[in-house]
């Protein structure tokens, strides 16, 4: 029953970091200011109360539409807020509480911030991507080891990127990928960093084929899919540790 309540507890929390993960994932990309003006519709610039802007219950007793102007509200604002919520429980489950977890959780909820931001732009801000990866190098004790593993992966990342791009006559992938290849690196390793691009290609599959046929578009927001991956790796990282060792055995 106690630890169901502090679930509950970090659960609210991540809620209400990911209330916060909205704005900046709205603003960023605009140039906004994060703080200031305070929070308002972007259809009617009505200033919204308090009880406007509570976490996912808000949305539900406005029926997702403005207090005032009944313009609807997106349903990508609770959706965030929630996945943020189950982030910050899932963290906990496998790390505890302590400061290692709570950098392992903001760098995954930066990871959520830039995917959703790179859907709607198919790029990504520095500021944010490099905040992440900074974020990165300190989610163990074994900072410098972070730090080498990063620097290898967006090595990596970077040769691929110009022989593909030189290849195929088209720019393979953005410098944020490679930016965000270095948090993955600090974060899992090499091995289970090779692992997770692995998974997020194989899952990019099928997004990229749909794009191709029905929008005739080449371009694929990647990090959504890079994000997955590391969670995924991260989270099952004993099962994946184990699947490398019987493949390389």
């Amino acid at each position: 029953m106690e630890n169901l309540i502090i679930e509950l507890v970090i659960f609210i929390i991540g809620i209400c970091i990911g209330s916060f993960l909205n704005v900046l994932i709205y603003r960023i990309p605009k140039g906004e200011n994060i703080a200031f003006p305070p929070s308002h519709c972007p259809k009617c610039n009505a200033k919204l109360k308090p009880w406007h802007n509570i976490p996912i219950i808000s949305y539900i007793l406005l029926k997702g539409k403005c207090a005032y102007c009944r313009e609807k509200i997106s349903i990508r604002y609770p959706i965030v807020e929630i996945l943020t919520g189950i982030l910050a429980v899932l963290v906990y489950k496998k790390m505890g509480i302590d400061i290692y977890s709570t950098i392992t959780f903001f760098i995954f909820a930066l990871f959520l911030t830039l995917s959703m931001i790179d859907f709607d732009y198919k790029a990504v801000p520095d500021s944010l991507n490099l905040l992440a990866l900074t974020l990165s190098f300190f989610n163990s004790p074994n900072i410098l080891d972070n730090f080498t593993n990063a620097l290898i992966l967006m090595g990596g990342m970077s040769l691929i990127r110009y022989y593909v791009s030189f290849f195929i006559k088209r720019e393979a992938m953005g410098e944020g990928d490679i930016i965000f290849a270095g948090s993955m690196g600090a974060l899992l390793g090499i091995k289970l960093s090779l692992m997770s691009l692995f998974i997020a290609s194989f899952i990019a599959i099928f997004p990229s084929i749909y794009n191709r046929i029905s929008k005739k578009e080449f371009e694929l927001p990647f990090i959504p899919f890079l994000a997955i991956a590391t969670f995924i790796v991260w989270y099952f990282n004993d099962y994946f540790l184990n699947l490398w060792s019987k493949l390389y055995e």
